[in-house]
């Protein structure tokens, strides 16, 4: 094999693993953007039941005054 068949090959190699890399940089990203979207889901929903907690909460408060006023008028 001579120089230049060499160095053809060397870039041929190169040009084949910088395409490689391209490809995996492209799913990283995705794989990134589809974490980062999954985690926005995660943290709504869990804003959600937060929300849904306290107000839980506060309709357990009122009910348990509704108890004690109904059994102070027995």
């Amino acid at each position: 094999m001579t120089d230049s068949q060499d160095v053809s090959s060397v870039a041929r190699q190169l040009a084949d693993l910088t395409r490689t890399v391209q490809e995996m940089e492209t799913q990283l990203n995705t794989f990134r953007l589809g974490a980062e979207t999954q985690q926005d889901r995660a943290d709504a929903q869990q804003e959600r039941i937060d929300l849904a907690a306290r107000e839980l909460a506060e309709v357990s408060e009122r009910l348990q005054a509704a108890a004690r006023a109904l059994r102070q008028s027995i």
